[in-house]
């Protein structure tokens, strides 16, 4: 690959055109910077057009207070930048780019269009106004032995040493999309302290029986109520759907529970989980409804007839007790409210909808500045935090992005005074 080098730039670099990335420039270049976006992919915002398949979630409208708590033992360390950006900021971010929103029956937050693309067109006509260039086909390959930053494009080696830069180059979930995980050996490399990269709102692989997975792939479960335990030792529960799937279980209720099933997994090699089939009906009037006299009639049809289960939940049960666990009607009727199920293994990280795992914050100052790479900032997934779906994942990625971006603009102000304003 041949090398070419550029003139030293007076603006800011910000590798990664993702909604962190954006809000980034989009700030930076509000206060009058020079900007220019770099992103690997033939266009910017590919995660985020892919995210809005079936309807963009952009936000939740759930109390601030219980918003924040999704982030679990992160939270603390997001704090900032959720109140400096929050989920009525991002409500009222949106409507400025001439895009209405609507709350959901769930609480969750979409643009009335339910599309990602007007919202990314508006954006990236907004930063083209504010003057951002934006360079796709621009893959970032960590730094020079000079400390330029080193990319690739179009065979060429490029050299570029802005005044500072913003990394938002995502997690490593969904690679196809850009976001491959290739930066961790680089930030590792200059002594940043980066926990491994894992699932997260992913499906996890359960053992099935030939007869389950081949009769019942692909069907919906619900209603029904999950049960799952914290490393902290409480019990969450949480009433939805989920999927079974040809290697295990997938969902929205699946995905809410990766961060304790896959704590389970890293602690103790396996993780539980159960199932309360009949989340409307309580315990007793399960058991009552077994022990109503069936007959001749099947326990299949008695199920059936007494508590409306069938077809898939009717399958785990079977699942689970076998041929013999049946004689027993007082663990049937438990059986039915806390169904166990054994999971083996987290899917693949390329199959994730997100990421866990990434640069600690204890590596980044208050500014999400890298403490080892004075000038270097990071937002977005590549960050040491999870969270569930429902729009916490987009308001914490912009959140940070906007954060990294007011960071870099105080550090500018600090190391050159005049050129960017008053710190």
């Amino acid at each position: 690959m041949q090398a070419m080098s550029v003139e030293n730039s007076p603006g800011v670099a910000v590798i990664g055109g993702g909604p962190a990335g954006l809000m980034a420039a989009e700030v930076l270049a509000t206060a009058g910077c020079s900007v220019d976006v770099y992103d690997a992919m033939p266009s910017l915002g590919r995660k985020f057009l892919r995210a809005g398949v079936g309807g963009l979630n952009i936000t939740h409208s759930e109390p601030p207070d219980r918003f924040a708590r999704r982030y679990g033992d992160r939270q603390a360390a997001l704090q900032p930048a959720l109140e400096a950006f929050d989920a009525s900021a991002l409500c009222e971010w949106v409507k400025g780019l001439g895009i209405d929103t609507f709350v959901g029956t769930s609480g969750r937050v979409f643009p009335t269009q339910m599309k990602a693309s007007p919202l990314l067109r508006a954006w990236l006509q907004r930063l083209r106004g504010l003057g951002v260039r934006t360079h796709v086909r621009h893959r970032w390959q960590g730094w020079h032995p000079d400390g330029s930053l080193q990319l690739a494009h179009d065979g060429e080696s490029l050299s570029l040493q802005p005044v500072a830069t913003v990394l938002a180059l995502g997690g490593g979930s969904w690679p196809q999309l850009g976001s491959d995980g290739a930066w961790v050996p680089w930030l590792q490399a200059r002594q940043v302290n980066v926990h491994p990269l894992q699932s997260s709102n992913c499906g996890f692989e359960v053992t099935w029986s030939e007869h389950l997975r081949s009769r019942f792939a692909g069907s919906p479960v619900k209603p029904v109520a999950i049960g799952v335990q914290h490393a902290d030792g409480h019990w969450e529960r949480r009433q939805g759907e989920f999927v079974i799937s040809e290697y295990g279980v997938e969902g929205s209720l699946i995905y809410a529970a990766s961060a304790a099933l896959r704590q389970q997994l890293t602690t103790q090699g396996v993780a539980h989980l159960t199932l309360d089939l009949l989340p409307q009906h309580d315990p007793a009037r399960v058991e009552a409804e077994l022990r109503h006299p069936r007959g001749s009639r099947s326990m299949s049809s008695h199920l059936q007839s007494r508590l409306g289960l069938q077809g898939v939940k009717t399958a785990l049960l079977f699942e689970v007790l076998g041929k013999e666990g049946w004689h027993d009607l007082t663990h049937v009727a438990q059986t039915i409210k806390a169904l166990p199920l054994r999971v083996r293994a987290a899917r693949p990280l390329a199959e994730a909808i997100s990421t866990a795992g990434g640069v600690d914050f204890d590596a980044v100052n208050a500014n999400l500045m890298l403490n080892a790479c004075p000038g270097v900032f990071v937002a977005g997934e590549m960050l040491d935090w999870d969270a569930p779906t429902g729009g916490y994942l987009l308001t914490a990625a912009m959140a940070t992005g906007r954060a990294a971006g007011l960071g870099a603009l105080r550090w500018l102000r600090t190391q050159h005074p005049g050129q960017f304003g008053t710190a």
